[in-house]
């Protein structure tokens, strides 16, 4: 009877282990910036893939804001943006274990921001300049800001308009990319 019980335990940590191995853990870990790397942003299919050049690195799960459909229009909208943008803060001591800045608003957000009368010429001006230097623009308009990549979970849309991955993934994430990493979101 004893060998029996220790068989099933034995079948049991097999069927664990196995269950544990997914994809994530069959591959090697990114442990440093990798070269031409560029982030793609699904939105419809909730994917976020990670490129050298054109070849696919990694593809990740996401969640998004919990106004997920449409683009982000105006601070509070519970939008993710859409757009090309780039990374533009790495913060190692976010509230949600990891975070990659994305420079939203970029010139495209900030002409619809001025056309509709949500900014300022001199908060236009001023996001137009930071582009042009390749920093952060302007989080503190009528547009909005302080859009992430992070960690704490993909499994629902709940942010206020960022990304978000699970912690695992968003450490491969964080060690594979720079500031100045480009980013296209995608409806």
């Amino acid at each position: 009877m004893k060998s029996n019980t220790y068989i099933a335990l034995a079948v049991f940590a097999f069927v664990v282990a196995l269950a544990a191995s997914g994809s994530s853990s069959d591959r090697v870990p990114i442990e440093g910036p990798i070269e031409a790397a560029r982030i793609e942003v699904h939105k419809k299919d909730r994917l976020l893939k990670l490129y050298s050049a054109d070849q696919l690195i990694r593809q990740f799960s996401i969640g998004l804001g919990f106004n997920p459909k449409r683009p982000k229009h105006r601070e509070g909208d519970g939008a993710t943006p859409e757009g090309l943008y780039s990374i533009c803060v790495k913060n190692p001591r976010s509230k949600y274990f990891l975070s990659l800045g994305i420079s939203y608003p970029n010139p495209a957000d900030a002409e619809r921001g001025m056309d509709s009368g949500l900014i300022s010429k001199e908060q236009y001006r001023d996001i137009i300049e930071a582009h042009k230097r390749g920093i952060r623009p302007p989080w503190n308009t009528g547009l909005g800001g302080e859009i992430f990549i992070h960690g704490s979970g993909s499994s629902a849309d709940w942010t206020w308009g960022c990304i978000a991955l699970d912690n695992g993934d968003m450490l491969e994430l964080y060690n594979a990319v720079r500031i100045g990493t480009k980013v296209e979101i995608k409806p």
